[in-house]
């Protein structure tokens, strides 16, 4: 049954815009329907977004899983791009010291699971691979002799300490008054040699570390003594708030946990029922603490969850007295890597009055919502069942870069994150 859900994706998605091969040749994050439950985790920090600083002893580490009943032998490699991620005009042992293409050595086969999976994880830098500049790289994985299909890719950001970031969120006025988060940057660069801050210097901000919710490119407002500015006068930093994620636990098949309806086994898999979303977009924001859209891997009992924890499907309920026209409703979140493909999108069922979604996800705690993706258009808009506030908490991850013309490439020059809440005025 798994095989055959992942020839079908496989298929699909091959033949979409947003396929593989097509997302490999942008540079962009893709994920081959057999990989799943991806996750980034550092030293004493579980769940990381996949930054590092340059030359300072930081290492992170990328988990996933391969659907198959056998382990396969995959290879790795890096690929710089510069700041709007077009491949830099580099070769390759101009950024990295060591080997252009490198092998897996730590991975494992499930145990005792209904479905077959091998875990493979991969710490960098190592003794086979280290940075020698700042930047944006893609991570590129592929099994042995099948570069050109790989089964993984995502985007890295290796960044220098050189310019410090401060930040402040104002309240936006206007329509986006309750909806909206706009934050207020100011970049030190006396220490870079900027010389043009207005075309050497640029600002890209991720919300919760998405791809889809992201804004590239943004040229200062305000250039002053060694200092940049972005302001809110504009929108180039306006994000819409959104609301605090969903979730659910699925540690445990032997019981219900939170908003788990019911639990069932069938023809050898477990199949858990989530109790039916409310709509929430047109509803007074509530607080509740969240992971932004992640997820963690768990199994009640289990030291070792990577291997133990089991697959499971997952079913998702909207209740909705008609099907929103205009476009397709998905799940959205980390479990789904933020894309939108056939395998997240949710179907309108007339006679039950719901839109409805089943997932193969592996065992653990989720975080999940809901994103409407308007006909012919590949990013969300809008905040169909969930609603966008202004006090909703949510990470922001701010990349300056800095083109210098001493140089073939953008350097990286800070990666800030810092938190919506607690920065807002």
């Amino acid at each position: 049954m798994i095989k055959k859900i992942c020839l079908t994706l496989s298929v699909i998605i091959f033949l979409g815009v947003n396929s593989p091969l097509a997302l490999y040749a942008q540079n962009e994050n893709f994920t081959d329907p057999i990989i799943r439950s991806i996750y980034f985790e550092k030293l004493e920090q579980k769940l990381a977004y996949p930054v590092i600083a340059l030359s300072q002893g930081e290492e992170i580490i990328i988990h996933f899983d391969m659907l198959s009943d056998n382990s396969e032998s995959l290879c790795y490699k890096f690929k710089h791009c510069d700041r709007e991620w077009k491949t830099s005009d580099l070769f390759y042992n101009d950024y990295i010291e060591g080997f252009e293409e490198n092998t897996f050595n730590s991975f494992g086969v499930s145990f005792n699971t209904k479905i077959t999976y091998s875990h493979y994880q991969l710490g960098f830098p190592n003794d086979d691979v280290k940075f020698k500049i700042s930047g944006n790289y893609l991570l590129i994985i592929y099994k042995t002799g099948e570069e050109e299909t790989p089964l993984l890719a995502r985007r890295i950001m290796i960044y220098e300490n050189a310019a410090p970031v401060k930040a402040t969120f104002r309240r936006p006025t206007g329509k986006n008054l309750n909806t909206g988060q706009q934050p207020e940057v100011i970049i030190s660069t006396a220490g870079v040699g900027v010389t043009d801050p207005y075309r050497q210097i640029t600002l890209t901000l991720l919300q919760n570390g998405r791809w889809d919710k992201s804004k590239g490119g943004i040229i200062p407002d305000f250039i002053g003594n060694g200092t940049v500015e972005y302001n809110t006068l504009n929108g180039s930093t306006l994000f819409d708030g959104g609301n605090e994620f969903r979730y659910f636990d699925i540690k445990s098949i032997k019981q219900k946990l939170q908003n788990v309806r019911a639990i069932d086994y069938h023809e050898g898999n477990y199949h858990v029922f989530l109790l039916p979303s409310e709509d929430r977009e047109f509803k007074q924001y509530f607080y509740n603490e969240d992971l932004n859209g992640k997820f963690y891997v768990a199994l009640d009992g289990s030291k070792e969850p990577d291997l133990d924890a089991d697959y499971v499907y997952v079913y998702f309920t909207v209740p909705s007295d008609e099907e929103v026209a205009g476009g397709s409703l998905y799940v959205s979140g980390a479990l789904t890597n933020w894309e939108y493909t056939s395998e997240n999108k949710m179907i309108y069922n007339p006679v039950k009055r719901c839109y409805e979604a089943v997932i193969l996800l592996k065992q653990g705690w989720y975080n999940y919502g809901y994103e409407f993706i308007p006909e012919g258009k590949n990013t969300p808009e809008g905040n169909i069942f969930d609603g966008s506030h202004f006090e909703t908490e949510n990470d922001y991850l701010m990349f300056v870069y800095f083109n210098d013309p001493a140089e073939r490439y953008d350097r990286l020059i800070n990666c800030f994150i810092t938190n919506s809440v607690g920065n807002q005025h």
